[in-house]
């Protein structure tokens, strides 16, 4: 995976490409750290779509293990779960019936 400042893709675009080889990712870092993910297209764009979506799913669900952990919401009881669960519907049914 090759590094490319954002400067240099905004100010250069292409030519800032120009010494990737081709099928490798880019990773575009500015200021503040890494910023996207360039990825070639290799094949079907839709499938490629499928597949990077479902990456970005695993992380996003990767996060949310993350945070449930560091605020112990992974350590609640199914019935703790169902009484929250409940209190949320109950909650979203009086503010939808007024």
């Amino acid at each position: 995976m090759r590094q490319v400042s954002l400067r240099e893709f905004r100010t250069r675009g292409a030519k800032a490409l120009e010494a990737v080889p081709p099928g490798e990712t880019v990773l575009l870092a500015g200021q503040k750290g890494p910023a996207y993910f360039l990825i070639p297209v290799l094949g079907d764009v839709a499938m490629e779509d499928l597949e990077l979506r479902r990456a970005m799913a695993k992380a996003s669900l990767r996060e949310s293990w993350v945070h449930s952990e560091a605020s112990g919401l992974n350590k609640l009881s199914a019935d703790e779960i169902d009484r929250e669960i409940g209190q949320a519907r109950s909650v979203r049914k009086r503010a939808k019936s007024r």
